[in-house]
């Protein structure tokens, strides 16, 4: 029945183990996740930022392409043909070309939010269970630092293993 039932002092010294755990990941693992959480973000904001640019380059090009078209209807020579097919041409080659950057950078965006995020996620994981190890070894250390309760520990076993 001792094993349902904690006793007092067991219950006591849990609560203290896991208020200094709490206090220990607060103010050490909590600034550092809250650090890498805005960082990413303004990572995130600079790429967003940097694909908007992209998209206004495009839409500048094609404004310099529809100023470049008035001006060859006006001239409505020989020339006109020829100048219409290399701006069409420069026109189509500029968006495709602007459409495939501004992807790259969305897509290297998102590569790059994914693996921060999974950086981010291990480093927590790998400290907190560096922390968590620490804390029990420190427990166990105290627990077992006196020589009657080591032998209480090794009767009590010793019972167990004979009932099992």
């Amino acid at each position: 029945m001792e094993l349902i039932t904690p006793s007092i002092g067991l219950l006591f010294w849990m609560l203290i183990g896991f208020g200094i755990l709490v206090l220990i990941l607060r103010f050490f693992a909590w600034p550092v996740i809250t650090k890498a959480i805005s960082e990413r973000e303004q990572r995130i904001n600079e790429q967003l930022h940097a694909a908007a640019q992209a998209r206004e380059e495009m839409k500048n090009l094609k404004s310099e392409h529809e100023a470049l078209l008035v001006k060859a209807k006006e001239e409505r020579d020989a020339i006109l043909a020829e100048a219409r097919k290399m701006s069409e041409k420069m026109y189509d080659d500029t968006k495709e070309k602007a459409s495939r950057e501004a992807q790259n950078l969305i897509d290297e965006a998102k590569k790059t939010i994914h693996y921060e995020k999974m950086k981010a996620i291990t480093d927590i994981k790998n400290e907190i269970g560096k922390m968590s190890i620490e804390i029990a070894e420190k427990i166990l250390t105290q627990e077992l630092s006196q020589k009657e309760k080591q032998q209480e520990l090794v009767d009590k076993c010793l019972k167990e293993i004979n009932i099992n």
